[in-house]
């Protein structure tokens, strides 16, 4: 027989508060249009994005997760001592070591609480969602602090034709705590890993550090096999949360997509035969494909226009490098 005590956590997890953060300067496609051939028509068609977000110099990835960070714990009405967990999740922060998740908790304030990184791409924040529902129903944790943030346009190629008007940086926070009641559904997860060729690095960092090839690192993709690949592939997996949640899309107020392109979102939501009284994120319009930021930026922005309210059920699915996914049905904040 073990000797170990059994864990004593929250029965069930939460969604407390949230925060985003975008950086000052907006960038109309006109900009892009500077270094690639196309129009702004043709950019609107193919994505729905009219406009994106960089950074500046001292628009950090760590600069940008502390402010979204301090308005999800005002949101939540805790302090940043009683947060006892930190995952950031980001493919943009360059250094492998230490993880940014450190210097993260130790800016906000928290008692010296558990901080990492990890690497989901654009499925970072389930990810991340799903570790810190574990964590507080475990009891290692009261409250955990998850962050999707992206500087992607130091990962953009603005010659690339194909992805150079895509991408934009941000950062989204959510604070996820007890609760006594279910609040963050079964996560539906995994990876598709013969897939990976599809959504990469050009060349990894040692290529460019010796010199082998000219140019800086960016994103690729292979743009209609991942459209394929996320119409029809993650519709299923979202049917799936629903599933796994006990729900319909009938009992759904509002659906957060990642927000990689609006003409996949469009083609999710035709696909789950969504009720046209479902709320549908479409930040990409404005703030572009911001990676493991885009779920909480999007939700953020919803309910801060008032277009989605607390309380309301809404289903959450992010897909993209690897191939990997998670998605799960949450109570909005």
């Amino acid at each position: 027989m073990s000797k170990i005590k059994p864990s004593k956590g929250a029965p069930y997890a939460r969604i407390l508060g949230v925060g985003g953060y975008r950086p000052t300067r907006v960038v109309p496609n006109e900009v892009i249009l500077e270094t690639i051939d196309s129009s702004d028509e043709w950019i609107r068609s193919r994505s729905g994005i009219e406009t994106r977000h960089w950074a500046n110099d001292e628009e950090t990835v760590a600069a940008m997760s502390i402010e979204a960070s301090g308005k999800a714990i005002a949101d939540a009405g805790i302090s940043a001592e009683q947060i006892g967990g930190v995952i950031v999740s980001t493919v943009s922060h360059f250094k492998q070591t230490p993880a940014v998740a450190t210097e993260i908790a130790d800016k906000l304030g928290t008692n010296k609480a558990a901080a990492f990184d990890i690497s989901a791409g654009c499925a970072g924040f389930g990810y991340g969602l799903t570790l810190a529902k574990g964590m507080i129903v475990e009891g290692s944790a009261e409250y955990v602090l998850v962050i999707g943030v992206e500087r992607l346009s130091d990962l953009t190629d603005l010659e690339d034709r194909a992805t150079a008007f895509l991408f934009g940086d941000g950062a989204g926070a959510v604070v996820v705590g007890p609760s006594k009641e279910p609040a963050i559904g079964p996560t539906v997860w995994g990876s598709e890993g013969d897939k990976s060729e599809t959504i990469k690095q050009t060349v990894p960092w040692t290529d460019y550090r010796e010199g082998t090839v000219a140019k800086f690192p960016a994103i690729t993709q292979e743009g209609q096999a991942v459209f394929r690949w996320a119409v029809f592939e993650m519709a299923k997996v979202a049917k799936e949360a629903l599933d796994a949640a006990g729900i319909s899309p009938d009992d759904l107020d509002v659906f957060i997509p990642h927000q990689a392109n609006e003409r996949i979102i469009d083609s999710m939501v035709k696909t789950l035969k969504l009720p046209e009284s479902v709320t549908v994120a479409r930040d990409v319009r404005t703030t572009g494909n911001t990676s493991a930021a885009s779920i909480p930026l999007a939700m953020e922005r919803l309910l801060a226009t008032g277009e989605a309210k607390s309380g309301d059920t809404a289903l959450v699915i992010g897909f993209g490098a690897g191939l990997v996914y998670a998605a799960t049905v949450v109570t909005l904040p």
